[in-house]
């Protein structure tokens, strides 16, 4: 029995952890657009970012649902065998975080989550322990969906958002009110990561209590104090910034006008809280890049890097596996050496972390410098430094140079009508003048 408290205490503290990286690792997905187009301070913004999570956090439980009472078989499992599986799927999603944060990769923190969960699960329990429904109708087809209804969205909003402001094709900054929308919307998205983010943890540690007995099967709602300690952790590591990431996105990915990222953050925000309430865990990151590639479709003049895309959706397709392969093998050591699994699981995860950090600081990234430079993964959305004119641009010039032709032809018509002989030549005229008064004489 103490081992199994024991136990429960350390997977408690892991997903609390795991909160943590989710915190930094997301911040970009908020805060990298109004940071790059000079909306929000870079500290200001991760502040307000870090208290909307902590608010949201609290608004919705579907997500945290989902988590605790459908992709994992609790009939089927023992909690002296699932414990140590859930511990293990930990340990993968820790991982694959901090090793794309420190690449500063824009990858799913959620599908990390799941694919430890799912791949230490196969190998400490069995597929069977899988509910692959809910995986394929709440975790799979919401991957695939969410990024394109977002970018629908995020397209429709940016062509409507132009269309409405054409008077201020001519004006170099003549949409730099969008940056003031961008504060409300940035702050959107903060509150609709909360919501969603902050539940999945929430569902981990809820099945960790029902598995140990803990908590009732029959009560799906996580704990006041799972709520309280889910919300404050993934708050904190929020205000921690996560600059890397945030590099990526605001020089990268998101390198967009103000009326975009205004448009993008939208089309963001709507989709995660309509996703939230109907108990989607769905990946912030995809709907945040989904947003930001229709936005730039949606914008005359701007280009979207396909390739570029195509690199980062391979970086998401790879990060369920990935986590699931990492957590597959903490799994296997816990098969094969029980407790003293765990311990080896556990001192190389922090080995791993240490190393990670320290790496880091190589070349360290602070709000100082974050957007002082395009980050390595190049841009996926690159606006024209002299985009073509608009249609209505062209329909103006085209009014101008009518009428300036059209007052030239009136000078020439007026300068003949003055000066009827002008073009005439003097020997000629001289000429004829002589005949006339030689006619006269005959």
């Amino acid at each position: 029995m103490e081992s199994v408290a024991l136990l429960v205490i350390l997977v408690i503290a892991l997903s609390l952890f795991f909160d943590f990286t989710n915190g930094f690792h997301d911040t970009a997905n908020a805060m990298a657009t109004p940071i790059a187009t000079g909306a929000l301070k870079p500290k200001v913004a991760v502040g307000i970012a870090a208290g909307l999570n902590l608010v949201g956090a609290f608004l919705s439980t579907e997500v945290s649902k989902t988590i605790s009472h459908g992709i994992i078989n609790e009939d089927v499992i023992t909690p002296t065998e699932f414990l140590p599986v859930i511990f293990a799927g930990l340990i993968g999603a820790i991982t694959w975080n901090m090793l794309t944060w420190l690449l500063g990769l824009p990858s799913s923190s959620s599908h990390a989550l799941f694919g430890g969960l799912i791949g230490a699960t196969i190998v400490g329990v069995g597929v069977m322990a899988i509910n692959f429904g809910t995986v394929i109708s709440k975790i799979i087809l919401p991957a695939v969906i969410s990024p394109l209804t977002a970018g629908i969205i995020a397209f429709a909003a940016t062509r409507l958002a132009y269309a409405l402001t054409r008077r201020a094709d001519s004006k170099a900054d003549g949409r730099d009110g969008f940056r003031f929308g961008q504060i409300f919307t940035s702050s959107l998205v903060a509150l609709a990561h909360g919501t969603n983010d902050a539940q999945k943890t929430m569902g981990v540690i809820t099945l960790t209590l029902i598995m140990a007995g803990w908590q009732s099967p029959d009560q799906t709602s996580p704990y006041t104090w799972v709520i309280f300690a889910c919300a404050f952790t993934i708050a904190l590591g929020t205000y921690m910034g996560g600059w890397r990431i945030i590099r990526t996105l605001g020089k990268g990915l998101t390198d967009v006008k103000p009326a975009q990222g205004f448009s993008a953050e939208t089309a963001t925000a709507a989709t995660i809280l309509s996703s939230s309430a109907l108990g989607f865990a769905l990946s912030t990151t995809q709907v945040a890049s989904g947003s930001v590639i229709g936005s730039g479709l949606g914008r005359r003049g701007a280009k979207v890097r396909w390739g570029m895309v195509g690199r980062i959706t391979v970086g998401w397709v790879l990060t369920l596996p990935a986590a699931g392969a990492v957590g597959a093998i903490a799994a296997v050591m816990v098969h094969l050496f029980g407790g003293w699994g765990i311990l080896i699981d556990a001192v190389v995860a922090v080995i791993l972390i240490v190393a990670m950090f320290v790496r880091s600081n190589r070349n360290a990234v602070t709000a100082a410098n974050a957007m002082s430079e395009v980050a390595e993964s190049g841009r996926a959305v690159k606006v024209k430094r002299n985009p073509p004119p608009t249609r209505r641009q062209r329909r103006l010039e085209a009014a101008a140079e009518e009428a300036r032709r059209a007052e030239e032809a009136a000078k020439a018509a007026r300068a003949e009508a003055a000066a009827p002989d002008a073009g005439k030549d003097p020997v000629s005229s001289v000429s004829n003048n002589r005949d006339e008064k030689g006619g006269d004489r005959a």
